[in-house]
């Protein structure tokens, strides 16, 4: 026979080298480790949110490294799939190479033991006896099934060996263990959305990236009702019904069928003095076009409702469309009078302009509005509701958008109310406020007629004409060739100012004025300018129907201070126009999430499996105990007999046992005679 090269051994062996190396210990617990950091990540870090927001938490670089790692969906990266694979694959072939031999185990009582073997044991006892070798073996059967041991006889020509054991039954705790690790990963494969992930980068399916309303989706971008398993999110409002969900997958989604029909009944939600949501529910109708049956649920954070498989989450809330009626007060010119615009959440609406046509998009409604109350505050609160509030964008022909957050009701700022409108070019900053002062009557309107005079040019030049006249009065320069002049200079300055602020105002400075000189006469042309102002702003109170002999009041001097500090604002507000929230009608959204899973119940399987083996492998240690007789070659009168046992686990423990056996059976041996086996 000829012997196999070196070459041919190692490829027969390299298949079994595989194998024992995919079912190390080393291996799955690397595996499991890794799982686990990866389980954290995906915890912490939000998953399958829209890209953008990831995009503005994270900036762009570290977008696009935790995209490429997968991060955003952790759970159906290839590399989290892979290692899954590999980890069920692991613990199968460690289950496949160790599970016959532990079940071997629980029957094999090892009666071929030797006796230098025992003599090595940890736990070990031996002494003579005045007994027979008969009343040595009834008597340790005794001890030994008084003790709970399964013991099997086997008689020698030389010697007796009774090979006991107990808790047998935990070595099935390995085999239940080892299973459940592999049946919860099939089960976690199995309702993943993996599988979707594959259909889409191999062309069977085709996520959809567009905002299209939900019957536009195309079939190729569209999950059937006999889907498998999916997990779906779909906001519906008050007394609407839907009967699909969308998927999010990457930076899409897919549409799900669903084979029923959800409306929602009502929904509630309660709040924290905070503001904060105290807990929310919804009541749902769930009907089967096809029996004609319908089911009502009530389900709310952590109870779902149940029909047919199908799991309905109370996930979260929102605006379900909530119509607004909206006052557009101009910011440019004429005419005063304000517009009524009617609108919708996530709806847009379309503003004719003199620059061209503006298109507004709403996109949120808010009621509540907690926020915590300003540092000085005396009157014990820590919160205050700011009251309704919209959120929207007002966008131009050119595509570019400025989104604008205006507050209904007049907030309370250092003993004032100010209307509050905030302002911002990109969703990743915050909202800068444009503070604009509320009248004695808690409106606007006296801030919208004082800027209406502004722009109206022969009160801007008979208040210009009156202060210069006032100013060269009471410095005795009166010159009444070059008061037309400088009246129409100011009344340019004062149309800067609106148009740009202060700094706009007094540009020209720098090019006419030494720079020596410059702040002098700045201070000069402020002073004047904001005896223009006042003129104005005086003017203003006597529309409303003032005293023109009465001296303004100590709140509508104060009244003047903040509109001309929102003045100077204005002109970075960025729209044409103020939107004032005139009154609503409050329509709210429950966002539902559905998901199927038929992996759930082999999880479960798994699950129970696992707790089962847990409790096996700690609670019911495997425990072995051998009797070794046989007579004392130098004393035929005499027996003797070595006591040995061994545990799998406890051996603190056992060690106490095993000491109390020995004992026994060393006293009851001393009395034969003695029938009790405690």
């Amino acid at each position: 026979m000829s012997t196999p090269s070196p070459t041919e051994r190692n490829v027969t062996s390299a298949p079994s080298r595989l194998v024992e190396f995919l079912g190390t210990m080393n291996l799955a617990i690397t595996l499991l480790v890794t799982l686990a950091v990866a389980s954290v990540i995906g915890t912490v870090l939000q998953q399958n949110q829209p890209y953008t927001d990831y995009l503005l938490k994270f900036g762009p670089f570290w977008f696009d490294v935790f995209s490429g790692l997968g991060l955003y969906d952790v759970y159906s990266a290839g590399w989290f799939v892979f290692i899954l694979a590999f980890l069920v694959s692991s613990t199968s072939i460690c289950l496949w190479r160790n599970a016959p031999k532990m079940l071997r185990d629980m029957w094999h009582f090892r009666e071929h033991v030797q006796h230098k073997s025992l003599r090595t044991f940890q736990h070990k006892l031996e002494w003579d006896a005045m007994v027979s070798v008969q009343q040595a073996s009834e008597v340790a059967r005794k001890v030994l099934d008084a003790n709970k041991y399964r013991a099997r006889v086997s008689e020698h020509a030389n010697h007796t060996l009774l090979a006991s054991m107990r808790g047998s039954t935990g070595r099935l705790g390995y085999v239940f263990t080892h299973s459940a690790i592999v049946i919860i990963l099939i089960g976690g494969l199995v309702d993943g959305n993996s599988a979707l992930k594959f259909a889409a980068q191999y062309g069977d399916l085709k996520i959809e990236t567009r905002d299209i309303p939900a019957s536009q989706v195309p079939e190729e971008s569209r999950l059937s009702r006999e889907h498998g398993s999916f997990r779906a999110s779909v906001t519906i409002p008050e007394g609407r019904q839907a009967n699909l969900a969308f998927v999010r997958l990457g930076e899409g989604y897919l549409v799900q069928e669903l084979p029923f029909i959800v409306e929602v009944e009502d929904f509630r939600v309660e709040h924290y003095v905070s503001g904060q949501p105290k807990s929310f529910e919804s009541d749902l109708i769930i009907s089967d076009p096809v029996s004609k049956t319908s089911e009502r649920h009530t389900i709310s954070v952590n109870h779902p409702a149940v029909y047919n498989g199908y799991h309905i989450y109370q996930s979260s809330f929102g605006d379900g469309g909530s119509k607004l009626t909206m006052r557009a007060w101009p910011l440019e010119g004429f005419p005063v009078e304000p517009v009524v615009v009617n609108g919708a959440v996530n709806s847009d609406v379309e503003l004719p302009m003199t620059s061209g046509v503006m298109t507004m998009e709403i996109s949120d409604f808010r009621l509540f509005n907690v926020n915590p109350v300003q540092e000085g505050d005396t009157s014990g609160k820590k919160f205050e509701n700011y009251g309704p509030n919209f959120i929207f964008k007002m966008r131009d022909e050119t595509g570019q958008a400025v989104e604008y957050e205006n507050y209904q009701i007049p907030v309370l700022r250092d003993g004032r109310r100010f209307f509050l409108s905030g302002v911002r070019e990109t969703v990743g900053e915050p909202f800068r406020y444009l503070h604009i002062p509320a009248d004695h009557n808690f409106s606007i309107n006296r801030f919208m007629k004082y800027l209406q005079n502004l722009h109206d040019r022969d009160k801007v030049t008979l208040a210009a004409r009156t202060a210069i006249t006032d100013v060269m009065s009471v410095s005795g320069t009166m010159n009444h060739a070059k008061q037309d002049e400088i009246v129409q200079g100011m009344s340019r300055m004062l149309t800067q100012f609106v148009e740009g602020g202060f700094n706009q105002a007094f540009s020209h400075l720098e090019n006419t004025v030494p720079e020596d000189q410059r702040e002098q006469v700045q201070t000069v042309y402020v002073s004047v300018l904001r005896h223009i102002l006042g003129l104005l702003y005086r003017q203003t109170v006597l529309e409303e129907g003032g005293d023109a002999e009465r001296e303004l009041s100590d709140d509508e001097y104060q009244f003047f201070e903040d509109a001309v500090t929102a003045l100077e604002s204005l002109p970075f507000y960025g729209a044409p126009v103020f939107m004032q929230l005139e009154s609503f009608e409050h329509v709210q959204a429950t966002g539902l999430q559905i998901a199927r899973a038929p992996g759930k119940a082999v999880v479960y399987l798994g699950c129970i499996l696992l707790i089962i083996g847990v409790f096996l492998m700690f609670y019911m240690p495997h425990r072995r105990a051998w009797v070794w007789i046989e007579p004392n070659p130098e004393n035929p009168q005499r027996t003797r007999l070595l006591i040995a046992g061994t545990s799998a686990r406890h051996t603190f423990e056992y060690a106490s046992e095993f000491e109390q056996m020995a004992a026994t059976l060393k006293q009851r041996l001393s009395d034969p005679t003695d029938t009790k086996a405690d």
